[in-house]
């Protein structure tokens, strides 16, 4: 009966800007407008939306790659004109019992929980975040004292990949803002910069994924920066600091970050809207790509919507970005090209999906609504 209850839940469930890539690209007239406007950004967002609960993902409903996708229903729920959003989220909350995923110290299993803590300020129910508490009290306990050299299952137990950042923090930054206690976001605080000092190039402003691909390099000779894994950074330090204390003592250092990542993002632009595969070598993997776009394009509106970025420098590249996803929108609200599971940069085609990109297109959607005022 349990399983059984998990698939119903589910149902809820030289830089690229100056290079001119001749590559497929959707053909056919867009299904929708990209124009700036409230009422044709919430459309394309029901539509992906609609198509993505009434296709349920396969994956564990308490999995990172679902969980991504919450984080996006959520946004969409607080500008949609239906409550049956957030009432998805709460029905999928409900029938995980609450409960993250089951790796303890694993980020991915813990990215469900950023939802969890949402649906629970609004609620006020102990059960929805006891879970995640106690998870997180655990935690807390940990010393996370290892190098974070890729290898014998360090993912398990330290924040040893860049995606992380998207997964773990965000989600004890929630559980701060939910139950008062600071403790779980001292925690996140630690480990985001453990983990940057790590993975950022400080030369290049973008994260590796890990430390296998410190010394690879791209057929152009350029160095190994994936578009999503960047894109699960940029988002994530967007989410985190959506939840940092104005007086919080690292916050100038996360704003720093944050502005030496979108100048950098913002540069490697392609002139069609799109991100690449490869951040720093477009040509190798020319196809668009629109979950690491979706999650820049919700990174700089983010930005600028919060006073961090400058509107008339970076609103351009948020109105390329968006017109990119809505076009890459099938009209019966499929998303594609977005990138398989992976961990580096790799191939798309119009027919890829996934629900992660589907999070990220609503993430995207919910800065570019409020950036349409």
């Amino acid at each position: 009966m349990r399983q059984r209850t998990f698939v119903v839940i589910a149902l809820m469930p030289a830089l690229a800007s100056v290079t001119q890539i001749a590559v497929a690209q959707p053909a056919q007239p867009p299904a929708f407008s990209a124009d700036l406007t409230r009422a044709a950004v919430r459309r394309v967002m029901t539509a992906a939306a609609d198509w993505q609960l009434a296709h349920p993902s396969q994956h564990l409903p308490y999995d990172w790659t679902v969980a991504a996708f919450y984080t996006g229903m959520m946004a969409f729920a607080e500008i949609a004109d239906s409550p049956k959003y957030y009432d998805a989220m709460k029905a999928m909350g409900e029938g995980n019992q609450w409960r993250p995923g089951l790796r303890p110290a694993h980020a991915d299993d813990q990215a469900v929980i950023a939802t969890y803590a949402k649906i629970f300020q609004r609620e006020k129910d102990r059960k929805i975040i006891a879970p995640s508490v106690a998870l997180f009290d655990f935690l807390v306990t940990l010393p996370f004292n290892e190098p974070l050299t890729w290898g014998n299952g360090i993912e398990a137990r330290e924040w040893a990949w860049c995606d992380a950042l998207f997964m773990a923090p965000p989600s004890l930054a929630a559980v701060t803002t939910a139950t008062g206690d600071r403790k779980y976001l001292d925690l996140a605080n630690r480990l985001w910069w453990k983990t940057t000092d790590f993975l950022y190039d400080k030369s290049e402003h973008l994260y590796f994924r890990d430390s296998r691909f410190f010394e690879q390099r791209e057929p152009n000779g350029r160095k190994v920066f994936w578009s999503r894994g960047n894109g699960w950074v940029f988002a994530g330090l967007a989410r985190v600091l959506k939840e940092l204390p104005a007086d919080h003592p690292d916050r100038a250092r996360y704003v720093t970050l944050f502005r030496e990542m979108a100048e950098k993002i913002a540069a490697v632009q392609g002139k069609d809207g799109y991100w690449r595969s490869s951040l720093l070598d477009p040509d190798s993997r020319p196809n668009p790509e629109t979950s690491g776009t979706g999650f820049f394009v919700y990174g700089l509106a983010w930005g600028i919507n919060n006073g961090l970025l400058d509107r008339a420098r970076y609103q351009p590249a948020v109105a390329r970005g968006w017109s990119s996803i809505v076009k890459a929108v099938h009209p019966d609200g499929t998303l594609g090209w977005v990138q398989r599971i992976g961990d580096q940069p790799g191939a798309t085609t119009a027919e890829t999906t996934e629900v992660y990109g589907v999070g990220a297109l609503l993430l995207a959607g919910s800065e570019v609504y409020t950036l349409a005022k």
